[in-house]
């Protein structure tokens, strides 16, 4: 007898399947099992996948938009001005119930782990108290990362580099940093190595905001390469953002893939963020806003699509939704063959897990027991339709569950009903 038993799913690799659940663990797939269950699920033919991941967010700040104002212009520095403000006005309970209604969110749309920089900047370190308590009451059902981020720089704000490390004390668990906000590029390269040594020193993962810039000199990326090599942290290291890049001479980019993919470290663009900040000082042409995804990819460097912001100083918009931040990554990218599309859909699901570190994941026997049921058909259609999520288990339970998105029409000579998934052929 099986706790739960998920019947006829149609997984990413095109496997017609069923999945039985005992406990909090997948237990058997198989294209049929023969058993009774508590609870079945009749997936038939829907897309059945390992849930969402998300490798960079901003928790302490999520729906805060408008808060103390609207950002006028749009940019990143009036984000980075408005945010500094806030977060010395607002108080721990309001981030802690901010946080968990987007948690909320999230797992209504089978986002089940997410990675969080948590800014280290003021004394006070609210943000870290919040968003430490926040990590405790959603761990039954979402996995939450910290990282240690000096959003004002690890140098350039008062007790940055104090504060970090007593962020990491207290519990937080990745080391953070924005070098290209320190106040000169030496003074940004100097953070990095400081980083990594603390990163080292502790056994710990990095997550640097690297080159959030139009500055096609911006590029702490080398120096994080050469930093993650001399201190052994190859597989341990994203490098988060990476915008200079779709400024930068080809030349040197050509040099500069291969240090990337020496050091083994991974890149984590935002779409969604990144399009909608970079390229306000361009008139026309104007500039995308994201790095060389494809190029990474070609060169073996994981990448990974990251939300980063939703209804905060940076970001107005926002859904808790892994697959607008794939569709979104799609066109700016021009991902547009059918393998490229398909890699969209496990850049939001298999390679953030991996690139986050997330043990246990996956459609395979002794998993953790969490994943989604999708009103779609395969990956393409999943990115595609961004459709209703039919169940989400997490960790062997149903926590939420959503009607199809049927709609009844009233037209003469067609269907009662109606939905956007592909014909059959």
């Amino acid at each position: 007898m099986f706790d739960l038993l998920v019947k006829g799913g149609t997984l990413p690799d095109g496997r017609v399947a069923d999945i039985a659940i005992k406990g909090d663990r997948i237990v058997e797939i198989a294209p049929r099992i023969a058993a009774e269950a508590h609870e079945v699920i009749e997936a038939a033919g829907d897309l059945v996948a390992p849930p969402f991941v998300d490798p960079h967010f901003h928790l302490d700040a999520t729906l805060s938009y408008g808060l103390p104002r609207v950002n006028a212009s749009g940019t990143l520095l009036e984000g980075i001005s408005l945010w500094g403000e806030l977060r010395d006005l607002t108080t721990v309970d309001e981030m802690v119930q901010r946080a968990l209604h987007y948690c909320d969110w999230a797992a209504s749309m089978g986002l089940l782990a997410i990675r969080s920089h948590v800014d280290t900047t003021p004394d006070h370190l609210n943000t870290v108290t919040a968003m430490l308590e926040v990590r405790e009451k959603v761990r039954g059902y979402i996995d939450l990362q910290l990282v240690a981020f000096p959003q004002d720089g690890l140098y350039r704000a008062p007790n940055g580099r104090e504060n970090l490390i007593r962020a990491l004390d207290m519990g937080v668990e990745v080391v953070g940093g924005i070098p290209h906000f320190e106040r000169t590029m030496q003074a940004g390269a100097d953070s990095l190595r400081d980083l990594c040594e603390i990163a080292a020193d502790r056994g710990l993962r990095v997550d640097i905001h690297c080159d959030e810039t139009d500055d096609p000199m911006s590029r702490h990326i080398e120096t994080l390469a050469y930093e993650t090599q001399r201190l052994g942290l190859q597989g341990r290291v994203v490098g988060s953002h990476l915008t200079s890049m779709h400024s930068m001479d080809n030349y040197y980019v050509s040099k500069l893939l291969p240090l990337i993919a020496e050091a083994g470290i991974a890149a984590i663009p935002n779409p969604l963020i990144n399009i909608m900040l970079q390229g306000r000082h361009d008139s026309f042409p104007k500039r995308r806003g994201l790095t060389r995804v494809k190029e990474m990819q070609a060169m073996g460097i994981p990448v990974g699509w990251g939300q980063d912001c939703v209804l905060d100083p940076w970001y107005s918009l926002g859904t808790a939704d892994m697959l607008d931040v794939a569709f979104m990554g799609l066109h700016v990218a021009q991902m547009s063959h059918p393998d490229e599309m398909a890699r969209c859909f496990t850049m939001v699901t298999q390679s953030n897990a991996q690139i986050i570190g997330l043990p246990d994941y996956g459609l395979h026997k002794g998993a953790l027991a969490s994943l989604v049921v999708l009103d779609a058909a395969n990956p393409v259609e999943a990115v595609r339709l961004r459709p209703a999520r039919l169940a989400v288990i997490s960790k062997g339970k149903v926590i939420a569950r959503s009607a199809r998105g049927d709609a009844a029409l009233n037209l003469p000579g067609r269907p009662n009903t109606t939905h956007r998934r592909a014909p059959k052929r």
